[in-house]
């Protein structure tokens, strides 16, 4: 009764009927339901007659799928029978459709609610156009551009009509956009004349104003993204073009965030665009190869293209020079800001969308350079002259210049940026003499010092002006205003690092080296400092004399720079072998702090030549710590866990921590001396080791776990003597602090896996010659490791693993081991690589999966795995077994899957074993294809491959000069 009601087509469809069947073809009831609604409708749809209903089925049906059908009918006349429609029809369809959009995108609601419906209609429009359109509907663009005007919802709806008509006219379209864009900007022209204060205006204008503006922006990037070239063709369109962005420039100098965030996405866009034509024009053979021309001859048709593009841009493109300077973002290495009260004060916090846009507006910049070195110097240095003169002197105007000058570091050649620097530095000295105030002076010497530390080439290449920048930071370390001596400390360090041969020979016209110049003054240097930067400025003079290569001289200058800190130490060992209570004062404790820090510091420079300095101290070190280990112990058994807690035994234990710090650095730089070792380890072993396993385990601390995996990690084989005694010490103690939880002791985690890492990768015959239930344990506590969520302790887990199998593989012992542990290995690793929870591991996860195949189907397995008690039949060898075991674990793990495809599977890992990217593609296939993993985010499992695009990004820019900037590339360059 009901279909044939829906078939009667003589008057209007029952709505409400027909909104039931179509849920019943939707819905969750029987087959036979579902089958009988699909009969139905495939009737209405194949029914000539059925279209005429579409207008009445829109207006009254609430059913979105519904709604879908009838378009669906319409879609279906108009693509295969609207030119057979009389016109009234066609017309009223037509109208019908563009009023339903305009209605549906009048406003943010309806439009956001009833976005899918309107995009389906969207494309029944564009089906219309294509008949219609240009002869019978003229008017459809000058249409669109009034709708746009309407409202900001119908604006966007308007924009993603043109994206869908765009792929179905094709190049025929680009010219109707080229109109469109031409009607459009003489409209604006009337709205928003040309020389209009685009930044005044928004600052003042309306919310509706406000959004008009970031509209227009919007507008621009996205038609320039995709058509400028079509515009910059031809002659006549070229005027409009410059216009378009001459309008974006203005509408850049907004001071709002989003609105300037989408404009510099296009302009850098565009000038990447720019920059590789102009680079590959000056690279006649790349050209070629990308175009496939011949060289000769090749750069004429190609070149003169180019070029006339670089004139077309070149007025634009200044202008565009000017805002990246006036509005370049903070560098990270800059800590001097203005607050929100105009008071210029340290930064306390990172902004990180500050960070981005400067990495945007640094790269964008840098382009615009390469494009003209010559217009970028010449503003850099107007608006710098502008400072002086106070023409335009702000705090804000120097600022965005400074860091806009240190940003294109790199990008000039050589004797342009020499030229260039010198005229920089002296107006920007000039202007610290000049310019009078605390703050004043604070945001002059914070540029002075950004400024400098980009440029290290021209550093190296000018004493005069590398001695005058030092002695310049030298001053500001006695400035107090906040920011100031730890960005001066900063900086002299990152200078050093990269000019500091330079400091340690004697210079024309000097006495002596500029580094023995220092040491004489060191104190007075040095006095206003806080104690960390005196530790930066120590590490900074640690890379200088690390550069001395003359011993007898290194030792001298090590000598004078630890004089002040030596003469304490030594008042403070002497007072406390006459009084031990002397070490107990909390001032004491923190000289002794403050005196190990900087010890620390200087070892991290130094590397190896600090081993006269760790020498004269050690032994006394090492009493310190005995000592403050014995009044921790104590404090704890006296005022139970809480005690651990108080500022005293906190600040005992900063102490030990940085004693333990300083042996890890020393050791860790000392290349090539294994006499260290034998030197520093025997005493170290019941102070350090003995210490730690006598501790209660809120007093152990995590650095003994690292600094014997250093010191293993250095002497490896050397060691293997010691490892019982290490083992003896913490393995036991520390398994049983770690494994209670996963939460509880972190940093002792870590630390511990990758201690025993360095005793399996180095050490292995120490390992061998554990008990049957120690090796159990260590096993444990490497699977408890790699189920861990915490993505360090599981890789550090696994890589260890990865070490043990290597070893045992080539082991005397390699039957007994795999006989106990490859099956739990393989279903251990197969649960963490199918949990989806540690996909992060993933690469580790199939380097041990390629070992355990490889291993097993390599025949150095002499011995069955299997126990013959428990297997019912006998195999012919281990491949067959272990493909037997894994088919079966994997069948119980994915039950949604066939046999056929889990034996598949297995058949390809042993196919693939010995291909490690086809073994890995493999397993990926099959996790993907899992209903588990399907839906799912699955990047983790091609970190590889984001690490190797990554890699080739870094390439590409290193090909391009300053792209990546001087200071941060490890250059070592020799000082001439």
């Amino acid at each position: 009764m009901a279909a044939e009601k829906l078939r009667d087509l003589s008057k209007p469809i029952d709505v409400s009927l027909l909104d039931a069947t179509v849920a019943a073809f939707y819905g969750t009831g029987s087959k036979e339901e579902r089958a009988a609604a699909d009969h139905i409708l495939r009737e209405l749809q194949n029914n000539q007659d059925m279209w005429l209903q579409v207008v009445h089925i829109l207006q009254n049906s609430q059913n979105l799928n519904t709604k879908f059908f009838a378009l669906q009918v319409l879609e279906g006349v108009i693509k295969y029978r609207w030119n057979a429609l009389p016109t009234e029809q066609r017309d009223g369809i037509k109208n019908y459709i563009s009023d339903l959009i305009v209605q549906l995108s009048s406003n943010e609601v309806s439009y956001r609610r009833e976005k899918l419906y309107v995009n389906k209609l969207n494309i029944i429009l564009v089906q219309v156009l294509k008949h219609e359109w240009p002869a019978r509907w003229q008017s459809f663009i000058p249409d669109l551009v009034t709708a746009a005007k309407s409202s900001e919802t119908i604006c966007e709806n308007c924009m993603a009509i043109l994206k869908v008509a765009a792929l179905q006219f094709g190049e025929f379209y680009d010219i109707q956009y080229v109109k469109m864009y031409t009607i459009f900007m003489v409209q604006l022209q009337a709205i928003l004349p040309p020389g209009t204060n685009i930044p005044e205006a928004y600052a003042n204008g309306s919310s509706e104003d406000q959004a008009f503006i970031l509209n227009l922006a919007l507008f621009f990037t996205s038609f320039f993204k995709s058509h400028i070239q079509v515009l910059e063709a031809a002659d006549e369109n070229r005027t409009a073009l410059l216009l378009g962005l001459e309008y974006l420039i203005g509408v850049s100098y907004v001071d709002e965030t989003e609105v300037f965030k989408v404009c510099l996405d296009y302009w850098n866009l565009l000038v990447l665009m720019l920059f590789e034509a102009h680079n590959t024009l000056d690279n006649p053979t790349l050209a070629a190869s990308i175009f496939g021309l011949q060289v000769p001859g090749m750069v004429d048709g190609l070149g003169s293209q180019v070029l006339l593009r670089r004139q077309l841009y070149a007025a634009p493109l200044s202008k565009l020079r000017m805002l990246m300077i006036s509005r370049m973002a903070k560098p990270e290495e800059v800590l001097i800001v203005e607050d929100e009260n105009g008071n210029i004060v340290r930064e306390t916090m990172k902004d990180n969308d500050v960070l981005v846009q400067y990495k945007i507006m640094r790269e964008t910049l840098i382009y615009l350079t390469h494009l003209d070195h010559e217009d970028t110097e010449q503003q850099m240095l107007k608006k710098l002259s502008k400072q002086l003169t106070g023409e335009d002197w702000a705090w804000n105007n120097l600022n965005t210049l400074c860091w806009a000058i240190g940003s294109i570091s790199g990008s000039m050649m050589e004797e342009q940026e020499n030229r260039f620097l010198v005229m920089v530095i002296r107006d920007l000295l000039s202007l610290c003499e000049i310019t009078k105030g605390k703050d004043n002076k604070a945001v002059i010497a914070s540029n002075i010092m950004y400024v400098v530390g980009q440029y290290p080439r021209f550093l190296r290449a000018h004493w005069k002006f590398l001695k005058t920048v030092v002695n310049k930071l030298f001053e500001f370390m006695h400035e107090t205003h906040p920011g100031v001596q730890d960005m001066a400390c900063d900086t002299f360090l990152k200078i050093v690092q990269k000019c500091k041969r330079k400091f340690i020979i004697t210079q024309v016209g000097e006495n002596e080296p500029f580094l023995s110049e220092l040491l004489s003054s060191l104190a007075s240097t040095i006095a206003d400092l806080e104690p960390h930067q005196i530790h930066t400025f120590y590490e900074a003079v640690g890379h200088m004399i690390q550069a001395e290569s003359d011993p007898a001289r290194r030792d001298e200058y090590l000598k004078r720079l630890m004089d002040l800190p030596n003469q304490r130490w030594a008042e403070i060992i002497g007072q406390a072998s006459r009084s031990v209570d002397i070490l107990k004062d909390q001032d004491v404790i923190r000289t002794v702090l403050n005196i190990l820090q900087t010890n620390t510091s200087v070892a991290s420079s130094l590397g190896p030549f600090f081993l006269p300095q760790i020498t004269l101290i050690f032994l006394d070190m090492l009493t310190v710590y005995r000592m403050y280990s014995e009044l921790i112990s104590n404090s704890i058994a006296e005022g139970g866990p809480f005690a651990s807690r108080t500022s005293f035994v906190k600040l005992l234990r900063s102490v030990k921590r940085e004693t333990l710090k300083l042996i890890e650095t020393f050791v860790d730089k000392a290349e090539d001396q294994p006499q260290i070792g034998k030197q520093f380890v025997p005493p170290m072993m019941d102070p350090v080791l003995g210490d730690y396993a006598r501790n209660v385990p809120d007093a152990r601390e995590s650095e003994v776990l690292s600094l014997f995996a250093t010191i293993i990690n250095k002497y490896k084989s050397l060691m293997i003597e010691d490892v019982p005694r290490i083992f003896e010490a913490v393995f036991q103690c520390t398994l049983e602090m770690i494994t209670r939880n996963f939460e509880d002791y972190p940093e002792h985690r870590l630390k511990f896996f990758s201690l025993l890492r360095a005793i399996a990768t180095h050490c292995f015959q120490a390992l061998i010659q554990l008990s049957t239930q120690q090796v159990k344990v260590v096993m444990d506590s490497i699977i408890w490791a790699f189920r861990h969520t915490e993505r360090n302790i599981a890789e550090t887990g696994l890589n260890l693993l990865i070490e043990l199998l290597k070893n045992y593989q080539v082991s005397e012992f390699r039957n007994q081991f795999y006989r106990t542990y490859f099956l739990i290995i393989e279903q251990e690793i197969f649960a963490v690589l199918t949990d989806t929870f540690h996909k992060p591991g993933f690469k580790l996860h199939v380097l041990v999966l390629q070992l355990l195949f490889g291993l097993v189907d390599s025949g150095s397995l002499t011995e069955p795995l299997w126990d013959a008690s428990s297997v019912p039949y006998p195999f012919p060898n281990n491949t067959a077994f272990v493909r037997d075991y894994t088919i079966k674990l994997l069948g119980t793990s994915f039950p949604n899957m066939t046999p056929a495809e889990v034996t598949q599977f297995i058949d390809g890992l042993f196919e693939s074993k010995h291909d490690i990217h086809a073994f890995k593609n493999h397993i990926r296939d099959f996790l993907i294809q899992s209903k588990e993993f399907s839906a799912q985010d699955n990047k983790d499992l091609y970190a590889e491959e984001a690490a190797a695009q990554r890699e080739r990004e870094r390439q590409r820019m290193l090909s391009i000069p300053g792209l990546v900037a001087p200071s941060e590339l490890h250059d070592e360059m020799v000082d001439s």
